[in-house]
């Protein structure tokens, strides 16, 4: 009989089923021979990289035959500096995602729990089960964070709450003072990992940044990315903000040369150029206003976001009109997964590719 390689794997594995992006372009040209496609799946930044990344990725391509430098000193400089943290706090990933692996890998055993919010990011269940641990998804709050809830789940047994801030794929946000009371009552050994990948599109006054909180709280990690605002999803790099002890934690479990050469180069040219990230920023604020405003016109509610994109209730299930968008030549994302099966999200786009979607849909409903 042949060898059953699932059922060899941990229990945790065997009950994962692997994570689903969003379409790419490339796909659906081989499935339905269109050309003419727009993208709004995967939250990707519509406007590319800062001039600058261009500039110095064509220099850092001539040492592509050298290894990275795997501390990542100079953009570990350059994040401290910016950040006003010691650059031995940050850990470096291939994406923030490789940070919220490397955090379950480091602390959770078989047995242990975590904890994070229905309608949450995909991810913390699935590097959750990998370790063997229990994930506990707390039910919502108008489709955000309940973290009264989330505090009264909290065991003996859990080992990690993670807490998007914004939250994808819902777009909502916690306020700095219903963070700061929860902050004040979880148990000193619970780590908090409060992943702020959205966090530079936020123009809330009372949004909280976790950096602040760091030395009040040695449980907290804060995870970023350069994927979303600063137009690096192709090169993965993200980084966490924690105590020394943690980032030793981290360093410990953390793959050799996880970050690429020409993403450490990026990211530091990214992190440099902060009139690409405010012109990004205000686009991104006027694109939320004008999918906002086509959906009411098409009769369809949604969920306020303070991300770069919006969440919107089809008002029967999603997936017909998802595919009927795929056949406009429009890739949104089905978020049945998330426990919303009648919602479709949809990434901001560029002003016009925000219309072809709007056209798309009313085409598609009507």
């Amino acid at each position: 009989m042949p060898v059953d390689f699932i059922a060899l794997s941990n229990a945790g594995v065997q009950q994962l089923k692997p994570y689903e992006p969003g379409k790419p372009i490339e796909e659906l040209e081989r499935e339905l021979g269109i050309t003419d496609i727009v993208k709004l799946a995967s939250n990707e930044s519509p406007f590319g990289p800062s001039p600058r990344v261009l500039s110095v990725l064509k220099h850092a391509s001539e040492s592509l035959h050298r290894y990275p430098d795997g501390s990542g000193y100079r953009l570990k400089a350059a994040l401290a500096e910016r950040l006003g943290v010691r650059a031995a706090q940050i850990s470096l990933g291939n994406g923030s995602n490789d940070i919220l692996e490397l955090v379950a890998r480091a602390w959770l055993c078989p047995g242990d729990e975590t904890v994070f919010s229905q309608h949450a990011f995909a991810v913390y269940p699935l590097v959750t089960l990998a370790c063997s641990a229990k994930p506990v998804a707390v039910p919502a709050k108008e489709f955000g964070h309940d973290l009264e809830a989330m505090l009264a789940a909290i065991t003996e047994r859990t080992k990690i709450v993670f807490i998007a801030n914004p939250n994808n794929p819902t777009g909502t946000w916690v306020s700095a003072a219903t963070l700061d009371r929860f902050l004040a009552r979880v148990p000193e050994h619970v780590l908090v990992v409060l992943d702020e990948a959205y966090f530079e599109y936020v123009q809330e006054t009372a949004y909280p940044s976790g950096l602040s909180r760091l030395p009040a709280y040695p449980n907290l990690i804060v995870t970023r990315t350069f994927s979303k605002i600063y137009g690096l999803s192709g090169l993965r790099v993200g980084y966490s903000v924690s105590s020394l002890d943690i980032a030793e934690v981290l360093n410990r479990v953390r793959q050799p040369f996880n970050c690429n050469s020409l993403a450490l180069v990026a990211a530091e040219a990214a992190l440099d150029d902060l009139d690409h990230l405010e012109y990004c920023r205000d686009l991104n604020t006027s694109g939320l206003a004008q999918v906002a405003e086509g959906l009411e016109q098409l009769g369809l509610s949604y969920i306020p976001s303070v991300g770069n994109f919006i969440a919107f209730d089809c008002g029967r299930e999603a997936m017909p009109i998802y595919e009927a968008l795929l056949r406009e030549g429009v890739i949104v994302r089905p978020i049945a997964a998330y426990g919303l099966p009648n919602h479709l999200r949809v990434s901001i786009g560029l002003p016009e590719e925000n219309e072809r979607f709007i056209e798309a849909l009313g085409v598609v409903l009507g």
